[in-house]
């Protein structure tokens, strides 16, 4: 497992997808799983970023781990921020026209649609919240 703590800052987002690129590149992943994987290394670091410190700063740790059998990337990210389960919320009505949806729920539904797992919690002060993707192209 590798792990990198960094400061919950938007331009920081790069610094991590060069971590987590580095990863999948040395397991082989393939490139259509990796972009979905940093669409929501993304999308979750930036909510981080935004929201966890409510205009203050602090620090996110993302964990990467390379499961096998069957191979699968494993990321956990973790702040101590505001408690908050992105999970729990409701999932954004899809059918109604884009001009028509209420702003926000897009990135979290996409990241809960593309991956295998997530999962969140709330242990020790810390937000943790866990997403896994299979690194198969015949998935």
């Amino acid at each position: 497992m590798k792990e990198l703590t960094l400061e919950a800052k938007i331009e920081n987002g790069i610094s991590l997808l060069n971590f987590v690129n580095e990863q999948l590149d040395a397991c082989g992943c393939p490139k259509k799983i990796r972009a979905v994987i940093d669409v929501a290394v993304d999308e979750l670091f930036s909510n981080i970023a935004y929201y966890a410190y409510k205009g203050k700063t602090g620090n996110a740790t993302v964990r990467m781990e390379i499961k096998q059998d069957p191979l699968a990337a494993e990321l956990t990210f973790i702040d101590q921020g505001i408690p908050f389960d992105p999970l729990a919320k409701a999932d954004p009505d899809t059918t109604l026209k884009i001009s028509e949806r209420p702003i926000g729920g897009m990135g979290i539904y996409i990241v809960k649609n593309s991956m295998d797992d997530v999962r969140y919690e709330y242990r020790d002060g810390h937000n943790v919240l866990t997403i896994r993707k299979l690194l198969r192209d015949n998935q």
